[in-house]
């Protein structure tokens, strides 16, 4: 009876502990083949343990040319989304206009359509313009892509900021710009940062509106998928590893600042 009584105390933090294990298995399993040296051409069964994929991650052909072209992809993915994505939700809740309410519907339009309907239509739309297919067709489906997105993280912090804040530096004889600089974008950055880094991740993974539209040009995805079908490189998951290492040192990083942050101010 006291094990079902802790049992019942315990549900909601035991229920969150096993999602976030399922969560992370498939990382630890990438994380753990990194490690391994198959006999074979694909990675899919341990054999035995070894480092020669890491102290070799850029052994596979090209490999390490499309994982760059996908970070430049996504780098100025996030800069072109975030900068659009953060004046529209501006321009959504801080004015009215004419079509307001229609375009505040369309925003979420690229986030509930499938992948596949918005690559097609691109790809059309390519097409009839005469663009060849490459890099930069590529960056503007992306961009189209997170646009949404940003929007969205943005928009939900701008509407719960205090507009009395503003008014406050205004009685100070600040100006608009300096208004804007000093107080409205720090208070707006953690919606814009967490925007950010939703369209970068967004960008580097995408393979379905990539592969209609990138002609000959190969992304990490891309050949993930096509290595995949010949062998599974040991050295896609060291990458993999690597980049889920630096996710969670971001993290941590930004849990440690904000809790200095919080300890300065108390």
């Amino acid at each position: 009876m006291a094990f079902v009584n802790w049992l019942k105390r315990k549900f909601v933090i035991i229920a969150g502990l096993l999602t976030l294990g399922y969560l992370l298995l498939p990382n630890i399993v990438v994380t753990v083949f990194s490690f391994n040296n198959p006999k074979g051409r694909f990675n899919y069964e341990w054999q035995q343990f070894s480092l020669d994929a890491w102290k070799d991650p850029c052994g596979v052909a090209d490999m390490c040319g499309s994982l760059s072209l996908s970070l430049q992809i996504a780098f100025w993915a996030t800069i072109g989304a975030t900068v659009l994505g953060t004046m529209i939700a501006f321009a959504l809740v801080r004015y009215r206009f004419r079509a307001r309410g229609a375009v505040n519907s369309l925003i979420f339009l690229p986030m509930a359509m499938p992948e596949v309907v918005m690559a097609a239509s691109l790809l059309t739309l390519f097409l009839n313009m005469g663009a060849q297919l490459g890099f930069w067709t590529i960056l503007i489906a992306h961009i189209m892509f997170c646009l949404s997105f940003v929007v969205t993280a943005v928009k939900a912090r701008v509407m719960s900021m205090d507009p009395r804040l503003e008014e406050a530096a205004r009685d100070l004889y600040a100006g608009p710009f300096q208004t804007f600089v000093r107080v409205t974008l720090p208070i707006a950055a953690p919606g814009i940062a967490a925007g950010a880094l939703l369209a970068f991740a967004l960008s580097f993974d995408d393979f379905i509106i990539t592969n209609f539209n990138a002609g000959s040009t190969v992304t990490f995805p891309m050949f993930v998928w096509g290595s995949a079908q010949r062998g599974t490189p040991v050295q896609i998951n060291v990458i993999g590893t690597a980049m889920f290492l630096v996710a969670v040192l971001l993290v941590l990083a930004s849990m440690v600042i904000s809790n200095r942050r919080n300890k300065q101010k108390a």
